[in-house]
């Protein structure tokens, strides 16, 4: 396979060989009318594709040109024209090389996203040519076509949006497994939301609310506060200006049943303490560690120095549970299918319904990594594969006065402005 990046804006360069590119195949030709179907199947398939070229700054995540043969589908596996993808905090941190289950660059990253099927391999019996579906995968997914196991595959329902199937996978079944499967949510308990208006965030609340009579504590910035009180969250609480657990412990004094804690350090200490008797805290991330936009080795060193140690008699004297979770370590795809319908049941009935923040194309990829990573947005950040048309501006629900777009002069300010911020932190 050969790649050549295209612009990150309008206009796209001519083809150069690379020198590793192989010679053109003689199926390469444009065919002539009258040509055997056999040899107008061997035509070359190009895809646009996002590649992680190697670890650093936005600049590290290019658009390129793909070409290749035409797919040969194995016995299983279906071709997926991709419509939307999901971003997330993941690959915030594969960028930066901090994410372990994404192979080394070059590589196409994204782990979800929906589609149209456009071809099925053998023994394909509950999928066929024209089918709408949500697709997962451990990367790959950011590119117009891919190949995946049809067992990858999920129905969307009618009234599903490719953006909103794409939103659904990554962020829901990581809310739900760990309400459900770890927590065990039950009516009348109260839950500790960090990140309220991020995507987990935002599906831990809806799913929250599908139990009775559950109180929800969540983390945001003020300007965040209506739209996740709007979505279920009880009590918004900005983290910014205020001492999050002084604010829980004046509700309530007793503290909350669960913790929900992506960002590890200071803040897994702060929230084993909030735990009532018999509660659970989960950690399933380490957002601390991510500062700037490559990898800060003053913020890593301060969030594992500040993280919580506990041994097995503190944990039995303390009557509390600590528990990790992590979706790419999860190898039971049959866990993860029933999770999956059980999800997507929840959606036709109208309890769920992923909020997308924003949607970028793909050329404006350095856009959409921005957004997230300085947290702007509430909900979920979408990429689309087709081209963005010129007169076309970047969709986004960003709250009045937010400036999604920054010249390149900004970038670089806030890029010196991060490096202070490091040597004085």
């Amino acid at each position: 396979m050969s790649g050549e990046e295209a612009p990150t804006q309008q206009q796209q360069p001519e083809q150069e060989k690379k020198p590793d590119e192989p010679p053109p195949a003689a199926s390469d030709a444009p065919q002539e009318p009258g040509s055997s179907p056999a040899a107008a199947e061997e035509k070359p398939l190009s895809c646009r594709a996002l590649v992680l070229t190697g670890y650093g700054g936005y600049d590290k995540v290019r658009l390129q040109v793909k070409t290749q043969s035409q797919p040969q589908l194995k016995a299983g596996e279906v071709l997926v024209r991709v419509k939307a993808c999901g971003l997330n905090f993941a690959e915030l941190l594969g960028r930066q090389g901090l994410y372990e289950m994404l192979p080394a660059p070059p590589v196409t990253m994204g782990m979800e996203g929906s589609g149209v099927i456009e071809a099925v391999g053998e023994d394909v019996k509950d999928r066929k040519v024209g089918d709408r579906v949500i697709t997962l995968s451990r990367s790959g997914m950011w590119q117009e076509v891919v190949v995946v196991s049809a067992d990858h595959t999920f129905p969307m329902p009618e009234q599903m949006s490719f953006e909103e199937g794409a939103a659904l996978p990554v962020n829901y079944i990581t809310a739900y497994m760990m309400l459900f499967e770890m927590a065990n949510v039950r009516p009348g308990k109260s839950i500790l939301i960090h990140m309220a208006a991020g995507g987990v965030g935002i599906a831990a609340t809806q799913l929250c609310k599908t139990v009775q009579d559950v109180t929800v504590f969540g983390t945001a910035s003020a300007s965040k506060h209506e739209t996740i009180a709007q979505g279920g969250v009880t009590h918004p609480i900005d983290y910014r200006t205020k001492d999050y657990v002084e604010e829980i412990r004046k509700i309530n004094p007793k503290g909350v049943d669960i913790v929900l804690d992506p960002l590890g350090g200071s803040d897994t200490q702060k929230g084993f303490s909030l735990l009532k008797p018999l509660g659970t805290l989960i950690v399933f991330g380490a957002a601390n560690c991510v500062t700037g936009q490559k990898k800060n080795l003053l913020a890593m060193a301060k969030t594992w120095y500040n993280q919580l140690s506990l041994n097995t008699l503190k944990l039995m004297q303390a009557n509390k549970a600590v528990c990790g979770f992590h979706l790419g370590y999860i190898t039971d795809e049959e866990l993860i299918s029933r999770c999956m319908f059980k999800l997507l049941e929840l959606y036709r009935q109208g309890k769920i319904k992923p909020r997308i923040d924003s949607c970028y194309h793909f050329e404006e990829v350095t856009d959409a990594m921005r957004r997230m990573h300085e947290r702007q947005n509430i909900g979920k950040v979408i990429l689309l594969p087709e081209p963005k048309k010129q007169e076309e501006k970047p969709k986004s629900n960003a709250e009045p006065g937010e400036n999604v777009e920054k010249s390149e002069v900004s970038e670089k300010k806030e890029e010196a402005t991060e490096e202070v911020k490091a040597e004085k932190d």
